[in-house]
């Protein structure tokens, strides 16, 4: 598997994990996970939870994945934004509902594991890779 689709995955599966966890602590302390939305009477179920952990992170890392080789400013803005969009959704989408305490703060806590897996993730991403020279020597490609 090559090594950015790895790492994808990986940043991806772990912040499924995480939020997952997170999830079942917060029904085990009592939070309903319901809100009243627009239509109506809402739930916040896993599939939502490993839904909205999943598909953001994942387009983010496979847009820094292929347009990291166009400069560092993709590693470094990718640096700010993921971070800054997984805090400004807490704000966005979580503080304004009618949810409980204990899923407001169940789902705040999902928002922001985000953050140093984001990090991590692209920091990766953004490492090139060390191929060896016809003399043995270690070279980076440009």
């Amino acid at each position: 598997m090559p090594r950015r689709l790895l790492v994808i995955a990986a940043a991806v599966g772990a912040a499924v994990l995480a939020n997952l966890i997170l999830y079942g602590i917060g029904r085990a302390a009592g939070g309903t996970f319901r809100f009243t939305s627009p239509s109506g009477p809402a739930e916040v179920d896993g599939v939502t939870v490993a839904a909205f952990s999943a598909l953001p992170l994942l387009a983010g890392l496979v847009a820094v994945a292929l347009l990291s080789r166009f400069g560092a400013w993709v590693v470094r803005t990718a640096l700010i934004a993921g971070p800054v969009l997984a805090v400004a959704t807490i704000v966005a989408m979580t503080l304004p509902t009618d949810l409980d305490t204990t899923s407001k703060v169940t789902l705040t806590l999902c928002h922001l594991v985000l953050v140093p897996i984001i990090i991590v993730a692209v920091r990766v991403l953004g490492r090139r890779e060390e191929v060896p020279s016809r003399s043995g020597a270690i070279t980076r490609p440009a």
